[in-house]
């Protein structure tokens, strides 16, 4: 299936799955749940893509949807236990405020259908990786290098994400920074590692031919 067929097909599925959240998010009376999805939607965008175009599971395919399959649960499944049994996001409560009776279908276009086109745009390399012909000029030695900064990535982002958790539980730390182990390397270790991941994601795509 040509490129522009298949991520077409994903946008469409991506609304659909944006409107169950919502009708979800209506009945729990909280749209924070968009954020615990986030993750997981790249993953589902990933596999149905694959079944759709019926993409021939090379190695390749197989280690792009495993990395992107690891990043996107560990990470959906870290919100939802940060978040589970808290209260709607300070973002998204305010916004509720502000909208008054209006949020139930505000709601819809402001955060669940604006995220949705977000991330059918962002989730190009991961449909691309499938629809495109590997260059008789790459070489697996960049598949490696991809792995490699995955790895670093993940460990970045999982690491110092575990890091603040623990850092936060210590009632002696409450109004401080969190300044050792891998955040004292960057400021933000989750989001490096997270940038770190996508460039990983990128290149075994431009491996298969989707420059």
């Amino acid at each position: 299936m040509p490129f522009l067929s298949l991520w077409l097909t994903i946008g469409i599925v991506l609304v659909v799955l944006m409107i169950l959240l919502w009708l979800f998010s209506l009945a729990i009376k909280n749209s924070s749940i968009v954020d615990i999805f986030w993750r997981t939607g790249f993953v589902i965008s990933y596999w149905v893509a694959v079944w759709i175009n019926s993409t021939e599971l090379t190695a390749r395919i197989i280690l792009l949807g495993a990395i992107v399959t690891i990043w996107g649960l560990r990470l959906s499944f870290y919100i939802f236990s940060r978040n589970h049994g808290q209260p709607e996001d300070f973002r998204y409560a305010a916004w509720r405020a502000e909208a008054g009776s209006a949020w139930w279908w505000r709601s819809f276009f402001k955060v669940f259908l604006l995220q949705g086109i977000i991330m059918w745009v962002v989730a190009v390399p991961l449909i691309a990786a499938q629809t495109s012909t590997p260059s008789p000029f790459k070489c697996e030695c960049t598949d490696y290098t991809a792995a490699a900064l995955w790895l670093v990535g993940f460990i970045f982002e999982a690491g110092g994400d575990w890091q603040l958790v623990h850092f936060k539980k210590d009632p002696a730390n409450k109004g401080k920074l969190l300044t050792t182990g891998l955040w004292s390397l960057t400021r933000h270790p989750n989001y490096f590692g997270d940038a770190a991941q996508w460039w990983a994601f990128y290149l075994v795509a431009f491996t298969n031919g989707a420059w």
